[in-house]
C-alpha cells in the first residue's frame, strides 16, 4: 500500500512539474525537500513527548538523516576511533544488524559524517567526507564499487570538506567535486564508471545536495557551489545557467565570507528558492521556458537559512535564518511574493535549527538544546503546539529528522532514536 501510495504521489508531482523520477529514499524524503508523505500524526503530543519506540547510542558520531526501505533503517556514523565512515543497518526495534567501513571523513573541522545515503534497487550510495563515492549492497553490507572522487577529479573545497548526499536517478549518481577536472560528474550507479562530467568552472563546491526537477518536459538538476548556483542537464552534463547575483549587500562581505551553500533548494513550477545563511538572503528564481536560464523574481532579508532546510506548505516556506553561528528565529514567507508573515524566536532556550513537514503539520528541531516541536503551519505566529528535548548524545543537533509509517526518527551524534507520532 505504501509503494502505491507514493506511486500515485509521485505521478501527480510529474504532471505538476514539481518533482522529476528520482529514487524516493534519499535525503530530505521522497521529493527530496522535507515533505513526508505520512497522514494521519498526531495534532498534539504528550507532556513528556511521543511514546519512544526505540533508542540506542551506538550509531557513531554523525549529521546524517536516518533513512527507512522497507523493515530497516540505515544510517551513516564514524567508527569508534574515528577513522573511518561506517554505513549501518538497524531494524525498526533499534537492534544493529550490520556495520561496514566505506571511507574516510574529513581531516579537519567537524569531521563527523554528513551523508544522507540514496537507496534504489537494493544498493545505497554514499559520499565521503574526503569525496569517495561508494556503492554498498544494503541486503549484507557489502561494498559493490568505490570511486575515489575526491582525488579522481581533484576536488576544491572549504573548509568543511565534502557534505554531499548523493542524487541517484535512471542509470546515474551524482556528485560535485568542483574541481580542476570536472565541476559535476554522473557515475554508473552499478558500476562507478564516469557517464559524463560537467566543465570546469572557477569556483569550490559547496556543501548541497543536488536535486532532480522537471519543467515543460525537461528535466534538470538543481545545485549549489561555492559562489554559484547552477542547473546542469542531467543526460549529458552540460552546464545549462549558472546565477551569482548575489546583490551588494554580499559583495560587501566577501572579505569576512564566503559563500557558505548548505541548503538543497525548493522548486515549484519553474521557480527554485535558495538561502545559504550569514546574511547573504534568500531568492526566487524563474527558470525560462527551455531551462537555460533564470531571472530573480524576488529576494528577502527575512529568511537566510544557515544549514536546517526550509518547507514549502501551502504557499508558505518554513525555516529559520541566522542571526548569528548559534542563533536564528523561524520565519514565515509566502512563496508567491516574499513578503514576510512572521519571524519569531522560539522561547525557553531554543534557537535555530530543521524543519520538515507531513501532514499539514511542521517539525522543528532545535540544533542549540535539542529540543524539537509540533508546530502549526496555519497560525500568524511561530506556534509550537507541543515539544520534548532529547538530552542524550553529543555534539550540535545538526542532523535532519525523518518520517516513515508514523514513526518519528531522529539523531544526536552517536544517539539515534524513534518517537511514535500517529
Amino acid at each position: 500500500m505504501k509503494k502505491m501510495i507514493f506511486t500515485m504521489l509521485l505521478g501527480a508531482s510529474i504532471c505538476t512539474g514539481a518533482m522529476a523520477q528520482v529514487t524516493p529514499y534519499g535525503w530530505r524524503g521522497p521529493e527530496h525537500n522535507g515533505n513526508y508523505p505520512d497522514k494521519g500524526l498526531l495534532s498534539q503530543w504528550p507532556e513528556a513527548g511521543p511514546e519512544l519506540v526505540f533508542e540506542t547510542e551506538d550509531a557513531g558520531k554523525g549529521y546524517s538523516t536516518p533513512l527507512v526501505v522497507g523493515d530497516k533503517v540505515y544510517l551513516t556514523g564514524l567508527n569508534e576511533d574515528g577513522t573511518k565512515e561506517v554505513f549501518q543497518c538497524y531494524d525498526l526495534k533499534g537492534k544493529k544488524q550490520y556495520a561496514v567501513e566505506y571511507g574516510s571523513p574529513w581531516k579537519q573541522s567537524y569531521p563527523e559524517t554528513r551523508t544522507t545515503p540514496a537507496i534504489m534497487d537494493g544498493k545505497a550510495y554514499v559520499v565521503s567526507g574526503m569525496g569517495e563515492v561508494v556503492c554498498i549492497n544494503i541486503a549484507d553490507g557489502k561494498i559493490v564499487w568505490s570511486v575515489d572522487g575526491g582525488t579522481k577529479y581533484d576536488r576544491q573545497t572549504g573548509h568543511w570538506g565534502t557534505s554531499e548526499c548523493p542524487l541517484v536517478y535512471d542509470d546515474k549518481v551524482i556528485y560535485t567535486p568542483c574541481g580542476t577536472q570536472a565541476a559535476m560528474v554522473a557515475l554508473n550507479r552499478n558500476t562507478g564508471e564516469e557517464i559524463w562530467k560537467s566543465k570546469v568552472i572557477n569556483d569550490k563546491s559547496g556543501y548541497v545536495s543536488p536535486i532532480l526537477i522537471e519543467y515543460k518536459g525537461k528535466r534538470q538538476i538543481i545545485s549549489s557551489t561555492s559562489k554559484n548556483v547552477i542547473g546542469v542537464n542531467p543526460d549529458n552534463g552540460e552546464i545549462e545557467w549558472t546565477f551569482d547575483n548575489w546583490g551588494p549587500k554580499y559583495s560587501g562581505k566577501q572579505g569576512r565570507f564566503d559563500n557558505i551553500a548548505t541548503n538543497s533548494a525548493l522548486y515549484k513550477d519553474g521557480k527554485i528558492f535558495f538561502c545559504h545563511g550569514y546574511d547573504i538572503n534568500g531568492f526566487q528564481l524563474k527558470l525560462a521556458d527551455d531551462l537555460k536560464s533564470v531571472e530573480v523574481v524576488w529576494r528577502t532579508e527575512t529568511l537566510d537559512t544557515h544549514h536546517g532546510g526550509y518547507v514549502l506548505v501551502d504557499g508558505k516556506i518554513f525555516g529559520s535564518n541566522w542571526i548569528n553561528n548559534n542563533d536564528g528565529a523561524w520565519c514565515c514567507i509566502d512563496w508567491e511574493t516574499g513578503k514576510t508573515k512572521y519571524e519569531e524566536k522560539w522561547t525557553g532556550g531554543a534557537g535555530k535549527g530543521s524543519i520538515i513537514s507531513a501532514d499539514n503539520k511542521l517539525f522543528a528541531y532545535d540544533e542549540r538544546r535539542g529540543f524539537v516541536g509540533l508546530v502549526n503551519p496555519t497560525a500568524d505566529k511561530f506556534d509550537v503546539v507541543s515539544k520534548f528535548r532529547v538530552a542524550k548524545g553529543s555534539g550540535p543537533y545538526w542532523a535532519h529528522m525523518s518520517i516513515d509509517n508514523g514513526i518519528l526518527y531522529l539523531r544526536h551524534g552517536e544517539y539515534f532514536a524513534a518517537y511514535k507520532i500517529k
